[in-house]
């Protein structure tokens, strides 16, 4: 099972930037789908952005264009760099590692981000 640790979250203001950050450890760090979800309050977790063990990338099409995923293989980390921070951005952000090879997924603890207004 991978043990993911996130990091980066915060408070900031509309228009701002912040960069997640999620060190995966304890498994072997290939073949896999990463990504981010994210859950407001009051409402269901929804699919961030995903990255690839070959390095595709996929994004929700609110943040396509402000968000960008990416990851240091080397690091056996993932980031998610949020740019022009929207109020309807603030959440917990959780990172994820699923393996292609046996479909198991793991979760970090979440990571809050609230961009004031």
């Amino acid at each position: 099972q991978m043990q993911l640790v996130e990091s980066g979250g915060g408070l900031v203001q509309v228009g701002g930037s912040l960069t997640l950050s999620c060190a995966a450890s304890g498994g072997i760090f290939s073949d896999y789908g990463m990504g981010w979800y994210r859950q407001a309050p009051g409402k269901e977790r929804e699919l961030v952005a995903t990255i690839s063990s070959g390095g595709s990338t996929n994004y929700a099409g609110s943040v396509k264009g402000r968000f960008t995923i990416s990851r240091d293989a080397a690091k056996n980390t993932v980031y998610l760099q949020m740019n022009s921070l929207k109020a309807e951005d603030t959440a917990i952000y959780y990172c994820y590692y699923q393996s292609i090879i046996t479909g198991n997924r793991s979760w970090g603890q979440g990571t809050q981000v609230t961009v004031s207004s």
